[in-house]
């Protein structure tokens, strides 16, 4: 079923895999306001709609994303400076809802990274789950070099994939990384030849989007978690999400097609 949000975002739902498509791609898939709208509405949509079990984020043409569309957002200095009120807002508005929707929603993303991911870009590819990401594509922070400060929560997700240390280095001066360094760095988890990406990227959606849905939620709920508290906490947390993935139809089906030794068709619930 094909949906489309705007003409700068394009969604698709078949059989539980929603794909989230960026398309603006004669402007590298900068993100004006009206992408900004559409990419945050359709995955929120993606987030509610229960017959969604897994999201693939992607872009059309030769970028993933470059982050804000400068040339919108130096109109939008201009009307901040006639008093017309907060050329920045748009990280409230649009950006850290993006993010939250990309990270809180209980089933896995993948980001398909077709070519380079920059400034927002990058976080919005750092907040997915998973990351395909084709050999010819790159990533850079960017936001230094515009004399900004990391949003779409890249200074949470960056230096908890990388560590502080390497995190600090590309935030304070913003460079190119290659696919091969970034796999090497611990962002990509795959980087498959350009031509093969989509097809690629579209086989780990398509295979998450067929498994437990349920214990992939839990999954990311108990990651988040035990990043920000103690061992303690986060076994606690550990045993109220067994509880409830334990609970699942999807845990039935998994345990009686191991006994009968065969490959488990699940329900998403």
């Amino acid at each position: 079923m094909a949906d489309t949000m705007a003409d700068t975002v394009l969604m698709d739902v078949s059989d539980g895999l929603a794909t989230i498509t960026i398309n603006r791609p004669d402007a590298m898939n900068a993100m004006n306001t009206e992408a900004k709208v559409a990419l945050r509405d359709a995955l929120r949509k993606a987030a509610d709609d229960t017959a969604v079990r897994a999201v693939l984020l992607t872009a059309t043409g030769r970028a993933f994303c470059v982050g804000q569309d400068l040339k919108e957002h130096v109109s939008k200095l201009a009307e901040a400076a006639s008093g017309g009120g907060n050329a920045l807002s748009t990280v409230q508005e649009h950006y850290n809802p993006i993010v939250r929707a990309l990270t809180e929603m209980e089933k896995p993303v993948v980001a398909g990274v077709n070519g380079v991911a920059a400034g927002a870009g990058f976080g919005f590819a750092l907040a997915a789950d998973y990351r395909v990401v084709a050999d010819t594509a790159a990533f850079n922070t960017s936001f230094a070099g515009v004399a900004l400060t990391a949003d779409s929560g890249v200074s949470w997700t960056l230096p908890r994939l990388i560590g502080q240390s390497r995190a600090a280095d590309l935030l304070f001066f913003p460079r190119s990384i290659t696919a091969q360094e970034a796999f090497d760095l611990g962002i990509a988890n795959k980087v498959v030849p350009a031509a093969d990406l989509a097809k690629e990227a579209a086989a780990v959606a398509r295979a998450l989007a067929d498994g437990p849905t349920v214990a992939y939620a839990s999954l990311k709920a108990s990651m988040a978690y035990g990043a920000a508290h103690t061992l303690q906490e986060a076994l606690e947390k550990e045993d109220e999400l067994q509880t409830r993935a334990g609970a699942s139809q999807d845990h039935t089906i998994a345990v009686r097609a191991f006994l009968a030794k065969e490959r488990p068709k699940y329900l998403g619930r």
